[in-house]
């Protein structure tokens, strides 16, 4: 809210009782030091430094950075000349400086109800250390880069932060992905060692992840790239298996032993007829985490580098289909993920705190592992699916651990939404006091059920984005909208997200390839960083992200966002989701070509097309009436649910030459979409 303005009907404001306990208390005291933050920032984050421990203190400015590629290289270097280790700040200092040894870390809960595990500081801090022991006898050492291939177990975040312990860099890859996706991620970080798991269910689905990073490795070996070593995770198999060796390997057979830690659990699913699954062994290459943890020494001094040394390396989709390798470096990512978390989810030591996201996205590294630890925070990590084996589960965990702050995606709340109110007025929810969003604009339907049905009204919900966090800028960002001629727009307006100086979290580089980051983050708008987002602010100076450049359409000269033409279709009773693109006008320049999924039971007619076109025009106006409306049974998603606009442009214009489609999780969907797809003859 503007201050002096009268209160806005659709303005939602938190509880009294929320306020008192808030860190950030007032709008007063936000301005007060977000002014602070953007133009002291070495004395803003300098306080902020305070809380953790430096071997060494930093030189000269804490911030030094180049948006400018007409002025030379762009870089961005926090807090030069200090050393730390993001793993002692982590781990050794709760056990030890802030005496929270016995604290729940982590509460596990696993696809099945029932499998669950609690784990404390210390005893997290032990497992680290050994694993660092671990990794150090494979010859891993600083700055060398590791492949992390696992399901959401305890043992993901003891991999990453053994790595961190040790100075390597971990580049960590979801779950989901393809063999294929895994190989081309492992050569272009020039991994010497992966790590992996025998296997995982998602729902009643066996996912055999050894043979699938098998299949990764001898795809690497076949590119004249050769993986020493790999070390397995027993999750579900059986205590002693028939091994074969990989696929061109010269090693024979062999019998193998790997103590699991769930035996228990193991037996269970064998007498449910659940299958196990069967794992290639390769003895010259195949290490067995459990027999290399039995002899390791709970003891491993950190090693200390340099605050701009690379902490992981984390591989986002790029527009061509290519992957890119986004850098993030030690202290400055530490700072960040801490000061974030702490107070856009208000965290506070009796909260429990649930980040339903996989480890293997920006959001799981940030706010499951980094920001949370830091902060000395117990969290709840689960494996399952928000639907198995009933849609009542994820409310069921939040019952089960008293969960005051809940963080999940608005593709998690559409597709629980689809269910009703049922499942989830099953549950109490009580513990709840804040919720919150991320990975993708949230519609107004969407918002509404979450914050009406799962919060019941009393629950404040932080709409998240990774680079200002919520609709008013994070401490320390400075954001400015832009239209095609570089001119920052002032007031209500709508054109591209930019951002005029760096905050210590951002980005570094493109591993391997600087020249990529310039060209896609800077080269646009000099002086600035382009974040690839559309982005509208209200006259209160509310920012609202609209979607990403990619998904904005310029028709007949307005800037339009596919996420509000969506939000407009699915406003419609029958329909379930939609998903806009844009093709080529001889005359308006792009038309708007959209894809929806109905409701069960409803049937796509002439007359509910027309409704749709109808409803778009009154929402938004006529410039936005959709040229073309597809019925679409289902949507080319990934693994991870995200719709795959780049494939759904292809379609719309026809064209069968989709690029890397190895993220996708069903690929009958895509001949389905070709032969209802609607002439676009121009």
């Amino acid at each position: 809210m503007i201050p002096g303005e009268a209160p806005r009907e659709d303005v939602l404001h938190a509880s009294e009782d929320l306020k008192k306990e808030a860190h950030i208390s007032s709008f007063e005291n936000f301005k007060e030091l977000y002014v602070k933050s953007v133009e002291s920032p070495d004395e803003f984050w300098g306080d902020v430094a305070k809380d953790f421990f430096w071997k060494t203190k930093h030189t000269g400015l804490f911030l030094d950075y180049n948006f400018d590629v007409t002025k030379g290289k762009i870089f961005v270097k926090c807090m030069e000349g200090a050393t730390t280790n993001i793993c002692y700040n982590l781990l050794d200092r709760n056990v030890y400086e802030r005496q929270l040894g016995d604290r729940v870390a982590f509460y596990w809960e696993g696809n099945e109800p029932g499998d669950e595990k609690t784990v404390t500081y210390r005893e997290l801090l032990e497992q680290v250390c050994k694993f660092s022991n671990v990794l150090k006898s494979q010859g891993v050492k600083k700055g060398d880069r590791v492949s992390i291939y696992m399901p959401m177990v305890i043992e993901l975040v003891v991999a990453m932060l053994a790595c961190a312990r040790i100075g390597a860099v971990h580049s960590i890859v979801f779950a989901g992905f393809s063999a294929e996706s895994l190989c081309e991620r492992i050569i272009d970080s020039q991994c010497s060692l992966l790590i992996t798991a025998d296997g995982f269910y998602r729902g009643d689905k066996l996912i055999s992840l050894k043979v699938i990073a098998d299949e990764a490795l001898q795809k690497c070996q076949d590119k004249s790239v050769v993986v020493g070593r790999c070390i397995m995770l027993k999750h579900l198999s059986k205590e002693e298996e028939e091994a074969s060796s990989r696929p061109g390997s010269l090693s024979p057979p062999a019998k193998r032993s790997c103590p699991g830690l769930q035996q228990e659990k193991q037996a269970e699913r064998v007498r449910k007829g659940r299958p196990v699954p069967k794992v290639p062994w390769d003895p010259e290459v195949d290490v067995c985490w459990h027999t290399l943890m039995e002899n390791a020494s709970a003891e491993c001094e950190p090693v200390w580098c340099e605050s701009e040394d690379p902490l992981f390396i984390l591989y986002t989709s790029g527009s061509t289909g290519k992957p890119k390798g986004v850098l993030h470096t030690i202290s400055g990512y530490m700072l960040y993920t801490a000061t974030t978390f702490k107070l856009v989810f208000d965290y506070h030591p009796d909260d429990v705190y649930w980040c339903t996201a996989d480890i293997g996205w920006i959001t799981g590294h940030s706010y499951i592992t980094y920001g949370p630890l830091a902060n000395g925070a117990t969290s709840v990590l689960f494996e399952g699916l928000p639907t198995y084996p009933d849609v009542s589960r994820m409310w069921q965990i939040v019952d089960k651990y008293k969960v005051s702050k809940f963080y999940t995606a608005p593709t998690a709340i559409r597709l629980l939404m689809k269910y009703g109110t049922e499942p989830v007025h099953k549950c109490k929810r009580s513990s709840l006091k804040v919720l919150g969003t991320v990975g993708e604009p949230i519609n107004p339907e969407a918002w509404q059920w979450y914050y009406s049905v799962v919060g019941e009204k009393r629950c404040p919900i932080v709409d998240t984005f990774w680079q200002t966090e919520t609709t008013l800028p994070f401490f320390g960002v400075v954001p400015a909208i832009l239209n095609e001629s570089s001119e920052e727009l002032e007031g209500p307006s709508e054109g591209y997200l930019v951002f005029k100086q760096p905050w210590p979290g951002v980005m570094r580089t493109i591993y391997g390839n600087h020249e990529r980051f310039e060209t896609t983050y800077f080269k646009k708008f000099p002086g600035y960083y382009v974040t690839g987002d559309g982005c509208r602010r209200d006259k209160d100076g509310y920012y609202w992200i609209t979607g990403r450049i990619d998904d904005m359409l310029n028709v007949s000269g307005h800037l339009l966002s596919t996420a509000e033409v969506e939000s407009a279709l699915v406003e419609h009773e029958a329909v379930a989701e939609a998903a806009v693109v844009g093709t080529p006008h001889p005359v308006k320049g792009e038309s708007l070509y959209c894809f929806v999924t109905l409701t069960d039971g409803i049937n796509y007619t002439a007359a509910l097309e027309a409704q749709l076109r109808r409803q778009v025009r009154e929402k938004i106006g006529a410039i936005a009436t959709p040229d073309y409306i597809q019925n679409a049974p289902g949507l080319p998603k990934t693994r991870s649910g995200k719709i795959m606009r780049r494939v759904l442009r292809k379609i719309a214009s026809n064209e069968r030459d989709l690029g890397d489609v190895s993220t996708l999780a069903d690929s009958a969907v895509i001949e389905q979409l070709f032969e209802n797809r609607r002439c676009t003859a121009m």
